[in-house]
C-alpha cells in the first residue's frame, strides 16, 4: 500500500507500508484493519466492544458504517444505491449536482473545501459538496493497541489548494468515536472554505417515534426551504411554523406518509451538540462539536418527500450537519457578509467532533464536548 505522510504543510513525503500481511489480528478489545475492500474500494475498519466503524478510504473517507453491537443498530443512512465503485461506470451527464448524488452513499462525509450546490471557486467549476468527497484518500494506521486504535486519512484537493487530514479514533469500552479534521491552505494567497460534517441518519434507526434534542439555538428557514416549513421564518429551537402559520415541533419527526422534504438552519447554539433517540430501540446517536468552528447546524429532512431524482419519494432520513458556513458561503438573511471562512497562505485549522452512542428511551439533556451523555 502506498500512502502520503505530510511532514509539513507544503511538502509531502511518500512512504510505503508492507506490514499488512503480519498485522496483529486481535479478536477482542480495540481492533483496526486497513486490509479490507468493499465493492472494490479500500476500506478501514475500527471496532471495540461496543461499536464497529467502517470507512471507505477510496471514496472521500466516508464513514458508511457505525453500528451499535448490543442492539444491532446501524445509525448511518444508506442511499438506495449505496456503495458503488464509480470507476466502473460513466455518468450520463456532467451535471455537478447529479455527479455528486450518483456517488453519494449516505453516512458521514467531511465536506471541504466547498459545501452546498455547485459553484465557481477561484475560476474553477466545482460540483455539490466537493471536492474532497469525490476523491480517494490515503489511509495510515497510526495507533493499534488493545486500548486505542486510530487511522489517519489524507487528501490533496486539485481544483482547490487544500491538504486535508482526518484522524479517526476509538478507545476500549467507549461508545465515543473521535474525528479530528485538519485543513491547510497550500496556496500562496488567501483561500475560501465551507467546511462541515455531513452526517445522515436514516431508517431503520430513524422513525416517526424518534425525538431530536439539542442545545438552545436560533433557527431560520432559507428561501425555498421545503414543504412543511414557512420560507423565511425566524425563531427559536424547537419551534417553527408551517406555510399556514401553524406551529411545527422540530424535535419530532413526521411519518413518511406526510411526504415532506425541508431544509433549515440553526445558529447561535449555546453548546455544540445534538442527539437523536429511538425510544423503541432504547438507543440513540449524538454528536458533539465546537460551535466556535462550526457556527451553523444544517438540518436536512427527507420524510418520504422529494419526488423525482434522486430520492423519488422512497427515503426517510435526516441530515444534521455542523458547518462553518451557510450553503456555498452565502450571507445570513439580511446581511451582505459571506459566511465562508478565509484561510491565509499556509494557514492550518483543526476541529474535533465526537459521535456517541447511548442507551435511552427518554432523550438527552446534554452531551459534553468529550461525548459524555446526560439522559433526560
Amino acid at each position: 500500500m502506498t500512502a502520503y505522510l505530510n511532514v509539513s504543510p507544503v511538502i509531502p513525503v511518500r512512504i510505503t507500508r508492507t506490514f499488512m500481511h503480519y498485522q496483529d489480528e486481535r479478536t477482542t478489545g480495540c481492533r483496526i484493519s486497513d486490509s479490507w475492500t468493499y465493492r472494490g474500494l479500500k476500506t478501514v475498519v475500527l471496532e471495540n466492544e461496543l461499536l464497529r466503524v467502517s470507512i471507505i478510504a477510496d471514496k472521500g473517507a466516508d464513514v458508511f458504517e457505525l453500528t451499535h453491537k448490543k442492539t444491532d443498530t446501524e445509525f448511518m443512512w444508506r442511499t438506495p444505491w449505496s456503495v458503488r465503485n464509480q470507476s466502473l461506470s460513466t455518468p450520463p451527464t456532467g451535471n455537478g449536482d447529479h455527479i455528486w448524488h450518483d456517488s453519494y452513499i449516505g453516512g458521514w462525509q467531511t465536506i471541504a473545501p466547498t459545501g452546498g450546490p455547485p459553484q465557481t471557486y477561484a475560476n474553477a467549476d466545482l460540483g455539490q459538496h466537493t471536492e474532497a468527497t469525490l476523491m480517494p484518500w490515503d489511509a495510515v494506521i497510526v495507533e493499534d493497541s488493545t486500548e486505542k486504535v486510530s487511522a489517519k486519512f489524507t487528501v490533496r484537493t486539485v481544483r482547490t489548494p487544500f491538504w486535508i487530514e482526518k484522524v479517526v479514533s476509538l478507545e476500549a469500552g467507549s461508545p465515543v468515536l473521535t474525528v479530528t479534521d485538519t485543513l491547510t491552505n497550500q496556496a500562496e494567497e488567501n483561500a475560501e472554505a465551507q467546511w462541515g460534517q455531513h452526517v445522515a441518519l436514516g431508517d431503520p434507526f430513524v422513525t416517526a417515534n424518534c425525538r431530536l434534542d439539542m442545545a438552545p439555538a436560533d433557527h431560520f428557514v432559507p428561501e425555498r426551504g421545503g414543504d412543511r416549513l414557512m420560507d423565511g421564518h425566524v425563531g427559536k429551537w424547537p419551534t417553527a411554523v408551517d406555510p399556514d402559520g401553524n406551529e411545527v415541533d422540530l424535535s419530532s419527526f413526521p411519518p413518511k406518509s406526510d411526504r415532506v422534504q425541508d431544509y433549515s438552519v440553526f445558529k447561535n447554539q449555546k453548546e455544540g451538540w445534538y442527539a437523536v433517540t429511538n425510544p423503541d430501540r432504547g438507543v440513540g446517536f449524538g454528536l458533539a462539536y465546537p460551535v466556535e468552528t462550526f457556527k451553523y447546524l444544517w438540518y436536512w429532512q427527507v420524510f418520504g418527500g422529494a419526488s423525482g431524482y434522486p430520492w423519488y419519494g422512497r427515503t426517510y432520513n435526516v441530515g444534521l450537519e455542523p458547518f462553518t458556513s451557510l450553503s456555498a458561503g452565502i450571507p445570513e438573511p439580511g446581511s451582505d457578509q459571506r459566511t465562508s471562512i478565509i484561510f491565509k497562505p499556509g494557514e492550518t485549522r483543526s476541529a474535533t467532533v465526537r459521535a456517541v452512542v447511548y442507551e435511552s428511551t427518554t432523550g438527552v439533556s446534554r452531551i459534553s464536548p468529550e461525548g459524555d451523555v446526560t439522559v433526560s
